[in-house]
């Protein structure tokens, strides 16, 4: 079953029997790396599953090297977390956190496109809008049927930093910078031991992408706001980065929604970028 594959609302999700969808709930505070666990204790969408930005969405158990503060998983661990779901190739999969997809269910779902799933979206407004819709939610952790997973991970969906560098030098690829623009230009740094953004970086807020209740733009709204940033630029030739690869991957959604196809991610992004004291920073303006 293919319903959406990058956005859908609380009402059309709500009505996808629940033998023909997969709810991820992906909630996670950066500031508190225990609160995902709880709030899904608490209280979660019936028959959601748990994905946590630090242990199935990132590799946290060995030495980033570079690999920036939430190091992408390895195919094989995602790959084993989708199979403990019971995920099937006729679900659909709606991933959702609290924060309209800013914080890791958009990170859910660009790992799962990476690993060839197609029927996967991200809950527009998130949890915040399936609650304010009254929709149903309980406590209870659902019992899924293990399944066999062989997903083909596309590796060109990810750049490395050498491929940054030369595609930036070269005028090939425009990065996009998700980041806040107080940390995009030097001015704070809450995280990283280096203030600034890779020269030659734009800023594209991923904040930009939601309107004032949480949900996205209209499609051809973040058309136009993209193509203002990105200039001639294909959207193939588009590279996304934060801090750590996560919020960058709301703009990769962004631009997938508006009909901006084939960017691609950073993903070790500022984190990893300043791994490496020898490579480059600006502050400032572009």
């Amino acid at each position: 079953m293919l319903i959406s594959r990058t956005l859908i609302d609380a009402a059309t999700a709500a009505n996808i029997p629940l033998d023909e969808v997969v709810f991820v709930d992906c909630r996670f505070d950066l500031a508190d790396a225990t609160k995902g666990d709880r709030d899904y204790a608490e209280s979660h969408i019936v028959g959601a599953v748990r994905a946590d930005l630090d242990r199935e969405l990132a590799d946290m158990t060995t030495p980033a090297n570079g690999r920036g503060r939430h190091p992408l998983p390895a195919p094989h661990d995602f790959e084993a977390f989708l199979a403990r779901i019971g995920w099937r190739p006729d679900l659909q999969v709606v991933a959702y956190d609290g924060a309209g997809g800013a914080l890791a269910a958009s990170r859910f779902w660009w790992l799962a496109r990476l690993a060839g799933i197609d029927n996967v979206a991200v809950l527009d407004g998130g949890w915040p809008a399936w609650i304010a819709s009254k929709l149903p939610v309980d406590n209870v952790v659902p019992t899924r049927e293990p399944t066999s997973v062989h997903a083909r991970f596309d590796e060109s969906g990810a750049v490395s930093a050498d491929e940054l560098r030369d595609g930036l030098a070269s005028g090939r690829f425009v990065l996009l910078d998700a980041r806040a623009t107080p940390r995009y230009r030097g001015e704070v740094e809450p995280l990283d031991p280096v203030a600034g953004h890779v020269p030659g970086a734009r800023n594209r807020p991923f904040a930009d992408n939601l309107d004032a209740h949480g949900f996205f733009r209209r499609p051809e709204e973040l058309r136009k706001a993209f193509e203002g940033v990105i200039g001639p630029h294909a959207s193939e030739e588009v590279v996304h980065m934060c801090g750590s690869g996560v919020t960058a991957c709301h703009n990769l959604l962004a631009m997938e929604y508006a009909g901006l196809c084939g960017s691609r991610l950073y993903a070790p992004s500022w984190s990893g970028w300043v791994s490496d004291r020898t490579r480059p920073v600006a502050t400032g303006h572009a």
